[in-house]
């Protein structure tokens, strides 16, 4: 088998919702960091990432959603030399800046990028380093600091352009991931499972999920072996029993006990037995093909360590 893959860009650094917002540049700076200290980094293979094309993004976003945001973006990028404004607030936690689309489009790419390394065979698996996060990114709407949902970009992407027919989704950050249900729900060739901090942001995942979405909403202060019960008994069999050709993660690593923005209290151990769990399944049915996507994590101590003990157990290190 190939090396596990990174992907990122610089790119990505300049999409910044402003001072003190928790979705900074620097959780990108820490886990270079880290990398960089621990070794970690010299055993993977890093890759190439373009500019997702709008065909590529309108498999899981409306035409419309797309044309929205870029529209913005020009104006401000027009607006600039007079004086205007420097981003525009799409919702309480959400900013647009001249380079947000920019960023969302390299984040997008390094999903379809890293999605064709691994069908290929070229890598064994990847994680993709990149922000903004996506998974919150409806259809037809940006929110929670996310413009594309680069998971449901990369799984629709796996379906319609290299013909797989049954794709796994794992979905472990703090916040349900609502733009990803929202966008792959029904959709028979997809199999969606999460937990998530639950009464929370962004209050859904309990009312009538979909036949294919397997949402397990916890209260605050649930431990990390009280989560990995919970994906034993409930996650396993249905991964199982669906079989998937790969497995797309959205790997959040705000449910981390130290982090702030949420209130669950799992700690790297407990992501990189989560990880395990994943590769596991994908041995068994996947061909060991993942593609991880970062999407929260706001310590930035936290993110680096978590990030780190997720890829040492893809890169079987």
């Amino acid at each position: 088998m190939g090396k596990t893959g990174y992907f990122t860009h610089r790119d990505c650094w300049k999409h910044d919702m402003g001072a003190g917002h928790p979705e900074c540049p620097a959780r990108l700076d820490a886990i270079e960091d880290r990398l960089l200290v621990t070794g970690v980094g010299d055993a993977l293979e890093r890759g190439e990432v373009p500019i997702a094309t709008l065909p590529q993004i309108t498999r899981a976003h409306s035409v419309e959603h797309m044309e929205h945001l870029e529209a913005l973006s020009q104006r401000l990028i027009e607006d600039a030399p007079a004086g205007g404004p420097d981003h525009a607030q799409l919702d309480p936690d959400t900013t647009l800046t001249r380079f947000t689309v920019l960023a969302a489009r390299r984040a997008a790419g390094a999903a379809i990028a890293a999605t064709d390394a691994v069908i290929a065979g070229e890598l064994a698996n990847a994680f993709c380093a990149v922000r903004p996060p996506g998974h919150h990114a409806c259809r037809d709407k940006a929110m929670g600091f996310c413009f594309f949902n680069n998971i449901a970009i990369a799984a629709r992407h796996a379906i319609e352009v290299h013909g797989l027919e049954r794709v796994a989704i794992v979905d472990f950050d703090v916040h349900h991931g609502n733009g990803t249900e929202d966008i792959l729900r029904n959709d028979p060739k997809v199999l969606m499972v999460g937990f998530f901090q639950h009464p929370f942001y962004p209050y859904s995942g309990t009312d009538h999920p979909a036949p294919n979405m397997l949402n397990l909403p916890v209260p605050a202060y649930t431990r990390g072996m009280d989560v990995r019960e919970l994906i034993e008994a409930c996650w396993m069999p249905r991964l199982e029993a669906f079989s998937p050709q790969m497995i797309f993660v959205s790997a959040g690593f705000d449910a981390h006990r130290d982090d702030d923005l949420g209130q669950l209290r799992l700690n790297e151990s407990d992501f990189a037995w989560i990880t395990e769990r994943i590769v596991e399944v994908a041995k068994r049915h996947s061909q060991g093909r993942i593609v991880s996507m970062l999407e929260g994590g706001y310590h930035l101590d936290a993110l680096a360590a978590s990030v780190e003990a997720h890829l040492r157990v893809l890169a079987d290190l």
